[in-house]
Protein backbone atom coordinates (compact mmCIF):
# COMPACT_ATOMS: atom_id res chain seq x y z
CA UNK A 1 0.00 0.00 0.00
CA UNK A 2 2.82 2.22 0.91
CA UNK A 3 4.53 1.95 -2.89
CA UNK A 4 1.34 2.75 -4.06
CA UNK A 5 1.15 6.03 -2.11
CA UNK A 6 4.46 6.76 -3.06
CA UNK A 7 4.30 5.99 -6.97
CA UNK A 8 0.83 8.16 -6.86
CA UNK A 9 3.05 11.53 -5.42
CA UNK A 10 5.92 10.76 -7.37
CA UNK A 11 3.43 11.00 -10.81
CA UNK A 12 1.58 13.84 -9.54
CA UNK A 13 4.44 15.74 -8.86
CA UNK A 14 6.06 14.86 -12.33
CA UNK A 15 2.61 16.03 -13.41
CA UNK A 16 2.60 18.97 -11.95
CA UNK A 17 6.72 19.88 -13.22
CA UNK A 18 6.30 18.88 -16.73
CA UNK A 19 2.95 21.58 -16.73
CA UNK A 20 5.68 24.22 -15.54
CA UNK A 21 6.45 25.42 -19.34
CA UNK A 22 5.95 29.07 -18.52
CA UNK A 23 9.22 31.48 -17.87
CA UNK A 24 10.60 34.98 -17.27
CA UNK A 25 9.88 36.60 -20.73
CA UNK A 26 12.98 37.15 -22.78
CA UNK A 27 14.08 40.63 -24.57
CA UNK A 28 17.36 40.66 -26.45
CA UNK A 29 18.46 44.45 -24.88
CA UNK A 30 21.38 46.27 -27.07
CA UNK A 31 22.93 42.90 -28.52
CA UNK A 32 26.52 44.72 -29.70
CA UNK A 33 27.56 43.97 -33.11
CA UNK A 34 31.25 43.14 -32.83
CA UNK A 35 32.03 43.94 -36.30
CA UNK A 36 30.04 47.18 -36.66
CA UNK A 37 28.23 47.42 -40.63
CA UNK A 38 25.99 49.60 -42.00
CA UNK A 39 22.62 49.56 -40.54
CA UNK A 40 21.16 48.51 -44.05
CA UNK A 41 23.69 44.73 -43.78
CA UNK A 42 22.33 44.84 -39.77
CA UNK A 43 18.87 44.57 -41.64
CA UNK A 44 19.55 42.04 -44.00
CA UNK A 45 21.47 39.78 -41.73
CA UNK A 46 18.19 40.02 -39.35
CA UNK A 47 16.25 38.96 -42.63
CA UNK A 48 18.20 35.98 -43.61
CA UNK A 49 18.39 35.32 -39.86
CA UNK A 50 14.64 35.10 -39.53
CA UNK A 51 13.93 33.47 -42.58
CA UNK A 52 16.32 30.39 -42.06
CA UNK A 53 14.51 29.96 -38.61
CA UNK A 54 10.86 30.34 -40.19
CA UNK A 55 10.50 34.34 -38.81
CA UNK A 56 8.91 36.51 -41.01
CA UNK A 57 10.29 39.83 -40.63
CA UNK A 58 9.08 42.98 -42.35
CA UNK A 59 11.24 46.48 -42.19
CA UNK A 60 8.50 49.14 -40.29
CA UNK A 61 10.79 52.03 -40.91
CA UNK A 62 14.87 52.30 -40.55
CA UNK A 63 16.14 50.92 -37.56
CA UNK A 64 12.96 48.74 -36.75
CA UNK A 65 11.88 45.84 -37.81
CA UNK A 66 8.79 43.59 -37.62
CA UNK A 67 9.51 39.69 -36.92
CA UNK A 68 6.09 37.21 -36.63
CA UNK A 69 6.34 33.08 -36.29
CA UNK A 70 3.79 31.12 -36.78
CA UNK A 71 4.29 27.36 -35.44
CA UNK A 72 1.29 24.87 -35.64
CA UNK A 73 -1.14 26.94 -32.83
CA UNK A 74 1.15 29.07 -31.82
CA UNK A 75 2.49 32.90 -32.93
CA UNK A 76 4.54 35.23 -31.68
CA UNK A 77 5.39 38.71 -33.07
CA UNK A 78 8.27 41.04 -32.07
CA UNK A 79 10.15 44.32 -32.90
CA UNK A 80 13.60 44.31 -33.75
CA UNK A 81 15.41 47.42 -33.38
CA UNK A 82 18.87 47.89 -34.77
CA UNK A 83 21.23 50.13 -35.82
CA UNK A 84 25.24 50.01 -37.03
CA UNK A 85 26.48 48.95 -33.52
CA UNK A 86 23.50 46.80 -31.57
CA UNK A 87 20.47 44.88 -32.39
CA UNK A 88 17.38 44.32 -29.56
CA UNK A 89 14.70 42.13 -29.71
CA UNK A 90 11.02 43.00 -28.01
CA UNK A 91 8.36 41.04 -27.41
CA UNK A 92 5.07 42.50 -28.78
CA UNK A 93 2.22 40.05 -28.49
CA UNK A 94 1.64 36.36 -28.79
CA UNK A 95 -0.75 33.73 -29.65
CA UNK A 96 -1.45 30.22 -27.38
CA UNK A 97 1.81 31.00 -25.57
CA UNK A 98 0.38 31.70 -22.61
CA UNK A 99 1.65 34.94 -21.94
CA UNK A 100 1.11 37.29 -18.53
CA UNK A 101 1.42 40.44 -18.47
CA UNK A 102 1.85 40.90 -15.06
CA UNK A 103 4.00 38.20 -14.23
CA UNK A 104 6.07 39.05 -17.70
CA UNK A 105 6.03 35.20 -18.03
CA UNK A 106 5.51 33.41 -21.31
CA UNK A 107 5.82 29.72 -22.38
CA UNK A 108 9.64 28.53 -22.41
CA UNK A 109 9.01 27.79 -26.52
CA UNK A 110 8.89 31.62 -26.60
CA UNK A 111 12.04 32.36 -24.97
CA UNK A 112 14.22 29.30 -27.41
CA UNK A 113 13.01 30.79 -30.14
CA UNK A 114 13.86 34.53 -29.71
CA UNK A 115 17.61 32.96 -27.97
CA UNK A 116 17.91 31.00 -31.58
CA UNK A 117 16.87 34.32 -33.67
CA UNK A 118 19.20 36.72 -31.20
CA UNK A 119 22.06 33.68 -32.09
CA UNK A 120 21.35 33.53 -36.04
CA UNK A 121 21.64 37.13 -36.30
CA UNK A 122 24.90 37.57 -34.51
CA UNK A 123 26.06 34.59 -36.63
CA UNK A 124 25.37 36.50 -39.68
CA UNK A 125 27.00 39.41 -38.54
Amino acid sequence: MKKILHLSILIVTLLMLSACTSLPLYNVDKHKIDNPASSQKVYSAIKQAGRHLGWKITSIKPGKARGKLYLRKHVAVVNIYYNSRSFSIHYVSSKNLKYDGQKKTIHKNYNSWVQNLEREIDVRL
